[in-house]
């Protein structure tokens, strides 16, 4: 079941998506990106406190097809890590926009968000 890509969040060419909460942002892999992968079974997330590095692997995913690394979107500190997904992986699969969240940063350089696409963008990726 496709899930939109919604308007209100930014996304990476690796297939991140972001929301912007204020004081921190909140990561999940796309639609397309679950797409991809098929029947998720495993997430490898950092822990609370990690640093991670724009670009930069952060975490895995895994799936019945392969093994996705996870690119940090925005450089920053670990702050939530989403722990359902130890139990229930699958929840990526089937709401990556919801409660197949993986992470929440605390950014520390919020500029960095300013270099991502927005949905018009990805989807202009997606088509290309």
């Amino acid at each position: 079941m496709a899930h939109p890509t919604p308007d209100d969040l930014r996304y990476t060419d690796q297939h991140e998506w972001v929301r912007d909460d204020g004081a921190v942002i909140v990561v999940g892999i796309t639609d397309h990106a679950q797409e991809q992968l098929g029947d998720i079974v495993y997430v490898d997330l950092p822990a609370l406190d990690a640093e991670v590095e724009q670009g930069q692997p952060f975490g895995e995913v895994e799936s019945t097809k392969s093994v996705s690394d996870l690119y940090a979107p925005v450089s920053g500190v670990v702050v939530a890590r989403n722990e359902q997904l130890d139990e229930q992986p699958e929840l990526a699969n089937t709401d990556p926009y919801g409660a197949g969240w993986l992470v929440a940063l605390e950014p520390t350089d919020r500029s960095q968000l300013d270099g991502l696409l927005d949905a018009a963008g990805y989807r202009a990726l997606l088509e290309s």
